[in-house]
């Protein structure tokens, strides 16, 4: 365990943006992290680091950044319907996911080849095809970062909502997740009404999908609509998809019989936040070094060595022209440093 100084970040942040950190250590187990916060070695400023694939670095960072890299995944215990599995914060989200589908246990396939690690996952509630990860969290160990104190949350205690947690309100910046605990099914149910997973498997001539089978269907339309990360650097999607009162969408649907919805509680609609961009004309919109992704305009691209205020202005841009078209505040979803 090493603290080191002026510490690159350009390959441990999704954008590739060239900056720096002041401080920088790794931890690799539960052990060193309480030891290391114990010490009092952190900084007024820390910043725990999972993938970097939820953030947008505008300057660099002065303070630590923490990387967490606990590994492991385990079966702690099982019953005759359900697999709790535990997994190390540090692990690469999908291999979380293809190691559970290997084992045939249910409940994370929608969820595959989503970017960043275990222990960023609840803190983001990440979803894709109609699936949370609250759907299948069960529990999370989570140490204090002022005190090193060990403390358990169930799925209750992290107030999960729409890309949201405790972790990024109250909490931010307070802990940091070791590992995290999933309730996995033995007999999964097959889940492929959103998006294009139906048609994905009727192409394919499959039936009677496995959980591999969806994997292997979301898989092929992320990689269809998305960019390549290894040519330009992204964060995914950059926005949440608005959720407005019923009669607002009423409203736009005079203008835009065609606009996509799903109908949520409390009489309110989401509308897909891509549309909305789209609709603005500003699909492949370049901005400096920045852009509009042109398969996919939820998703900013490191276009031409961009600097994080290219992108952040980029996505300054996006929300005004989405606010005077249909009168929508688009939040972002990256978080913004």
């Amino acid at each position: 365990m090493k603290i080191e100084r002026d510490f690159p970040l350009k390959k441990l942040n999704s954008f590739g943006l060239n900056v720096k950190a002041k401080c920088f250590v790794e931890l690799t187990s539960i052990e060193e992290a309480q030891t290391f916060i114990k010490s009092g070695k952190t900084e007024d400023r820390s910043l725990v680091l999972g993938g970097g694939s939820n953030l947008l670095f505008t300057r660099d960072f002065n303070g630590l950044i923490i990387k967490v890299n606990i590994g492991g995944i385990y079966v702690v215990k099982e019953d005759a319907d359900y697999y709790w599995v535990k997994s190390g914060a540090g692990v690469v989200w999908h291999e979380l996911v293809e190691s559970c589908i290997k084992a045939n246990f249910g409940g994370l396939e929608n969820l595959s080849l989503i970017p960043g690690t275990v222990g960023a996952a609840p803190i983001q509630n990440i979803g894709a095809y109609g699936v949370e990860i609250k759907d299948s969290f069960e529990a999370l160990e989570a140490l204090n970062l002022e005190t090193g104190e060990k403390k358990y949350f169930n799925n209750r205690d992290c107030c999960f909502g729409y890309r949201d947690s405790i972790f990024k309100n109250e909490l931010r910046d307070k802990y940091l997740i070791t590992n995290v605990l999933f309730k996995l099914t033995k007999n999964p149910i097959i889940k492929t009404h959103y998006g294009r997973i139906s048609e994905m498997l009727e192409k394919a001539e499959i039936a009677e999908p496995t959980i591999r089978d969806v994997s292997e269907a979301i898989i092929k339309i992320r990689r269809s609509k998305l960019p390549d990360p290894d040519k330009f650097g992204n964060a995914g999607s950059f926005f949440k998809n608005p959720v407005v009162p019923i009669e607002q969408f009423n409203f736009i649907q005079k203008s835009f019989s065609d606009v996509p919805s799903f109908p949520q509680p409390e009489d309110r609609v989401k509308i897909p936040a891509a549309w909305l961009i789209e609709k603005c004309n500003l699909k492949g919109k370049i901005h400096k070094g920045a852009a509009v992704h042109t398969k996919q305009p939820l998703v900013l691209i490191n276009h031409k060595n961009a600097k994080g205020t290219d992108i952040l202005d980029l996505s300054k841009k996006i929300q005004q022209n989405v606010k005077n078209k249909f009168g929508i505040a688009l939040e972002s979803e990256v978080r913004i440093i």
